[in-house]
């Protein structure tokens, strides 16, 4: 009966969803004078309000030597001002009974308050002033840079999956800043030094490099008197951009083998595929991750289904792919054998679903049912004030127009089976293909077993 229920709420959406779109509430955007943009998508279900800077900063803008540089920052973010003490921004925001946290990835790092609606300008104060005054002592550098050391040993070093997507990344890209990991190689933490990220601060936290987006029970010309009050007196910087490094043409499959301490061995296979920004035509990123929901979308998804329950050649197996992204991106797949097979048994499996997807068009009533379950996911995302927030944030920090948020649902409506397979057979293709191996090393008597991760994270939040 649920199951039944679930279907008949899906088509609904389905049915309504063109009227969603438009009743959805409009988004006001204006720019001061110091090159800050505001971006507000008003939501009055309920007196509660999320408010989030994106900076257009993150481990893809860093070079050699300094890796990790933009998460280190981040965590800086939290240890005074000129105004206010260590650790007294988030003790602030709680006693106004709100939460905070940070986040860094590839292409952007992002800063947010989720508050009651009467709270905005608290949000407002704390993060203008730590736009442009971080005290960045030294004391409290060398402590936060031990706790990000930490966090790597824990998140990467001593996670065996986790390492085995370091690695692979660093292969599978030749040039592109893709191939460094956001939390920073261990190197390169080793010789950071606090006036590497005074310079780093001076040069990327500026009003004209950076969003803001408010969503929830707010008015629209309050919150931009407010931004003006705030953020109008702080000073741009002259902001330039890092020239892109192209990835040149991959010439054919590589492989690599990563021998550390684990329980199971594990596979990764990444193909080169495009993202919204460089795709060929316009359509390929929405046909891409159509493609990877019928691939891993639930447990009646192709892989789950037929790999998992059906032939138990995996004990777990994903695939997964994301349009948005400031540089080109990789196809992903992932797996651990199940028992009584081994990684070339779950490879072939793997290259078997790709060599059908290519060969036979995916039918009508299974991408019914998948773009059903696909739109109905975004649609219900928009309950939540920070999703809307963080989709309008991360596409502007992307350097791409928030309008896509709007047309994104239309745009997974209309692919086809034939742009399904026309992607599949263009970009799933064993010249832009790399994969790793976990070969898994004797356990120590005192190391415990890490549970499967599957794909290695992108973001490291503080």
């Amino acid at each position: 009966m649920q199951r039944l229920m679930k279907r008949r709420l899906l088509a609904v959406l389905l049915f309504l969803l063109p009227l969603t779109t438009l009743a959805a509430p409009d988004v006001h955007e204006r720019r001061l004078a110091n090159g800050l943009k505001i971006l507000v998508k008003p939501d009055r279900r309920a007196p509660i309000l999320t408010s989030q800077i994106w900076y257009r900063i993150g481990s893809s803008y860093e070079h050699g030597g300094i890796t990790g540089i933009s998460h280190v920052l981040e965590h800086m973010m939290f240890q005074g001002t000129e105004r206010f003490a260590p650790n007294e921004f988030s003790r602030i925001v709680a006693e106004n009974g709100g939460e905070e946290n940070a986040f860094t990835g590839r292409d952007y790092t992002a800063y947010y308050e989720n508050l009651a609606s009467d709270r905005l300008e608290i949000a407002f104060e704390l993060e203008s002033e730590r736009m442009r005054h971080l005290t960045l002592g030294e004391k409290e550098f060398a402590k936060e840079l031990e706790v990000v050391k930490e966090e790597r040993r824990m998140r990467t070093d001593d996670d065996p999956q986790s390492l085995t997507y370091e690695r692979f990344t660093a292969v599978a890209y030749d040039a592109s800043p893709y191939r460094n990991p956001v939390i920073g190689w261990p190197g390169d933490l080793e010789q950071l030094r606090v006036e590497d990220l005074r310079d780093w601060y001076r040069l990327w936290y500026a009003p004209n490099n950076a969003t803001l987006v408010v969503a929830g029970d707010v008015d629209p010309e309050q919150v931009f008197a407010l931004a003006e009050k705030h953020f109008g007196p702080l000073k741009a910087e002259t902001v330039t951009p890092p020239k892109t490094l192209a990835e040149p043409e991959q010439l054919g499959e590589k492989r690599l083998r990563v021998k550390a301490p684990a329980k199971e061995p594990y596979l990764l296979m990444g193909y080169k595929a495009p993202a919204i920004a460089d795709a060929d035509e316009p359509w390929e990123p929405y046909a891409l991750e159509i493609l990877a929901s019928i691939l891993d979308g639930g447990d009646s998804a192709r892989l789950a289904r037929e790999l998992v329950r059906g032939r138990q050649i995996a004990s777990s197996t994903g695939a997964s792919y994301s349009a948005f992204a400031r540089l080109p991106g990789l196809f992903l797949f992932d797996g651990v054998p199940a028992k009584g097979h081994d990684i070339a048994d779950l490879e072939q499996a793997l290259r078997d679903q790709i060599a059908r997807l290519q060969n036979e068009p995916v039918d009508a009533s299974e991408l019914d049912r998948v773009r059903t379950q696909v739109i109905a996911g975004k649609v219900y995302e928009q309950d939540a004030l920070f999703y809307q927030g963080m989709q309008l944030g991360q596409l502007e920090a992307l350097g791409l127009d928030w309008r896509l948020a709007d047309a994104y649902v239309d745009n997974l409506a209309a692919v086809t089976p034939a742009q399904i397979q026309a992607v599949a057979r263009k970009y799933l293709n064993p010249d832009r293909l790399t994969v790793a191996v976990l070969d898994p090393q004797p356990l120590a008597d005192d190391q415990p077993a890490r549970a499967p991760q599957g794909l290695g994270g992108l973001t490291h939040v503080r």
